[in-house]
């Protein structure tokens, strides 16, 4: 098992990094006090209390008082599902309550990480309304597989530009060769997104609503499905 691995997604549900070793811990061995949860962890004394009762207070474990106070952890899916779900309550009032904001002409904004630019790509897909143009590798198209899909279900034009077979998740599919890593994508010709998808954190993509850069790349793919047509 990756522990490593477990460890950071866990630390995504709000649990700190202390907090996570001794809930893998406590799932891994059962029943512990707080002394056997410091020795199996290698944590001290004084943080490993602190952590058990932060893991108690976020629904992470649940206490059972004996001769000994014991620890347990909650099962996973519970308390990890218990977690998005009241993320999910904090959404919806966070996105009901804000104050009004000061609405920003779209600038040429960059995206850092493979992660965030991930999330932007998804968000753009979803907000999709009319069409949407994606040029990239089938290992990058199938990252977005689902919301591609959904997408062509609520009518989208999707037209995509690949090396693997994508004609499943396109109203008009190419074969194409594009360059390692690289991704382009309009959505309603109104946002652009170019750039490289690596898996990286150093990946950087460009995003913006700026009407010349979404003029040049329309003009550019077009020209591109010019020349696929041609080759055919």
């Amino acid at each position: 098992m990756d522990k490593t691995g477990v460890i950071e997604k866990l630390m995504s549900f709000s649990l700190s990094r202390q907090e996570a070793l001794i809930y893998l811990c406590l799932w891994e061995h059962g029943k512990l006090t707080g002394y056997e949860a410091g020795k199996l962890t290698g944590i001290s004394r004084s943080n490993v209390y602190g952590a058990l009762k932060a893991l108690a207070d976020k629904g992470a474990a649940v206490v059972t008082e004996t001769n000994t106070t014991l620890y347990s952890a909650v099962e996973p899916e519970e308390f990890l599902s218990n977690i998005i779900l009241h993320m999910e309550e904090d959404k919806k009032y966070l996105v009901e309550h804000m104050p009004q904001s000061v609405k920003c002409e779209e600038g040429y904004i960059t995206i850092q990480g493979y992660r965030n630019i991930k999330d932007k790509i998804r968000n753009m897909i979803i907000g999709c309304d009319m069409r949407l143009y994606l040029a990239a590798s089938g290992n990058i198209i199938r990252e977005f597989e689902d919301v591609l899909s959904e997408a062509k279900k609520r009518g989208l034009k999707i037209v995509l530009m690949s090396d693997r077979d994508c004609s499943h998740l396109a109203t008009k599919f190419y074969q194409d060769q594009p360059e390692n890593g690289q991704i382009r994508l309009i959505t309603d010709s109104a946002y652009v997104l170019t750039g490289e998808l690596q898996g990286e954190s150093s990946d950087t993509c460009l995003y913006s609503g700026q009407t010349n850069l979404v003029t040049i790349m329309k003009e550019a793919l077009r020209n591109k499905i010019r020349l696929l047509e041609m080759e055919v």
